[in-house]
C-alpha cells in the first residue's frame, strides 16, 4: 500500500479497477480541516489524464512495475521502437503512451520501458540526457560575461534555451524534468 506521505512522482497505483501514474502531486493545506493531495494522474493503459483531490492519509494498493534498460532505435509514424540491450528483443510503444518523454529520446538513447507483467506501459527518463543542437544562430566569442541565452532546437525538435557561446552540431545535456540547459556535453 502507498499512502499520500509516501507519494512522489512516477508512483503507479491501482485506484476504481484501473492502474494509473502520477504525472504530479501537490500537497494542499486548509486554513480549516484536513490537509488534502491534489494529484494529476494518466491511465497506463487508455491513456487518459485526470486531476484528482484526495485526504490526507488516503492509501491505495501499489502496482508493481519492473523497470528494463532499452534502447530507442526508431519511429514509425505514432510507434516508437526500443530494443531490449540483452536480448535484442523489439518492444513497440505508441507515442501517446510515452507523452512529452519522446522529445528527450534521441536516436539510440537509453531510457528504462516500464512492463506490468508483460505489458509495457511507457518510459522513465534518465535525470539528463546528451543530445546535438540541430539548429541555432551562430555564437560569437566572447558572449560569455552577460549570461544571455539564446533558443536552440535539438535534433528531437525540442527547442532549449542555451548559452550564447554554444554553437549548432555542439551536444549538450539537457536536464529532462525542466527542459533546461545543463552544461556542454
Amino acid at each position: 500500500m502507498i499512502s499520500t506521505g509516501d507519494m512522489k512522482r512516477g508512483a503507479t497505483i491501482e485506484l476504481d479497477g484501473r492502474v494509473w501514474q502520477v504525472l504530479e502531486f501537490e500537497h494542499i493545506k486548509m486554513g480549516r480541516g484536513s490537509a488534502q493531495m491534489r494529484m494529476k494522474m494518466r491511465d497506463v493503459r487508455r491513456g487518459d489524464i485526470v486531476e484528482k483531490t484526495f485526504q490526507a492519509g488516503e492509501k491505495w494498493p501499489r502496482v508493481r512495475v519492473e523497470r528494463v534498460a532499452m534502447q530507442f532505435s526508431y519511429a514509425d509514424g505514432d510507434i516508437m521502437y526500443f530494443m531490449n540491450t540483452e536480448t535484442y528483443d523489439q518492444v513497440p510503444l505508441n507515442a501517446s503512451i510515452i507523452g512529452d518523454a519522446k522529445n528527450y529520446l534521441p536516436e539510440n538513447g537509453n531510457v528504462d520501458v516500464l512492463f506490468i507483467g508483460d505489458e509495457s506501459i511507457g518510459v522513465e527518463l534518465p535525470s539528463s540526457v546528451v543530445m546535438t543542437i540541430a539548429k541555432c544562430e551562430p555564437g560569437v566569442k566572447g558572449d560569455t560575461a552577460t549570461g544571455a541565452t539564446k533558443p536552440a532546437t535539438m535534433e528531437t525538435g525540442l527547442v532549449v534555451n542555451v548559452p550564447l557561446f554554444i554553437n549548432e552540431g555542439e551536444k549538450i545535456k539537457v536536464n529532462t524534468e525542466t527542459g533546461a540547459y545543463i552544461e556542454r556535453a
